[in-house]
């Protein structure tokens, strides 16, 4: 066709194929057969149509094919970035899962620099800073990580069993081999401690606590 296909229709070329479409639809209405019954023009009319169909097939074909080109770019830029390690701003799920197979793997500056270079601060980003503190016996740090994942997300369980079992062995540690940690517990013991200690002075003539 020798003809510019957008010039057929009528459209610029920066038309949206909406406007393409609309374009399209008014010509094919025009000069429908039906608007040329016994009609002396039924020949051109019918030429004119071919042409707008053939300008645009033509288009549409264009911009299919300008389409996948930009995806098929899309892509490799994509995966490019991915396998030259360059995290930054990607926080995907396949993301989450190479951060946590170094974690699981025992290499925690691998998997804290991810983070670290990741520009999202979602759930999962917290919860995995958390466990790489854990890992490293930080405990006050990976609760306050966990913590902060519990919170944006209250419904994940392997966020809130992680942070119980951290308050268990938070709990066991304060704990000690008693199973005690209430001050009412620390001031009756003292106070024993005390009376006992007075009891023997008085049996070896001296006198620790006056009043008793």
């Amino acid at each position: 066709m020798a003809l510019n296909p957008y010039e057929v229709l009528g459209v610029r070329e920066d038309a949206t194929d909406e406007e393409i479409k609309r374009a399209y639809r008014e010509l094919v209405k025009k000069y429908h057969p039906d608007q040329y019954r016994d009609n002396p023009l039924a020949k051109l009319a019918e030429e004119k149509l071919r042409e707008i169909n053939e300008a645009y097939d033509m288009i549409m074909k264009q911009r299919a094919s300008r389409s996948q080109y930009s995806q098929r770019q899309y892509n490799d830029y994509s995966s490019s970035r991915t396998s030259s390690n360059s995290y930054s701003g990607y926080a995907g799920s396949d993301f989450f899962n190479r951060v946590r197979y170094n974690i699981s793997n025992g290499n925690l500056k691998t998997a804290e620099d991810m983070l670290n270079s990741s520009s999202t601060r979602n759930a999962e980003w917290y919860f995995l800073k958390g466990l790489i503190f854990l890992r490293k016996g930080w405990q006050d740090e990976a609760y306050h990580y966990i913590q902060t994942a519990v919170n944006m997300d209250p419904r994940n369980f392997e966020y809130r069993s992680t942070l119980n079992r951290i308050n268990m062995a938070y709990n066991q540690r304060w704990q000690g081999g008693y199973g005690r940690r209430t001050t009412e517990d620390d001031i009756c013991t003292m106070c024993q401690c005390l009376i006992c200690s007075d009891c023997c002075c008085e049996c070896m003539g001296g006198d620790l606590i006056s009043c008793c």
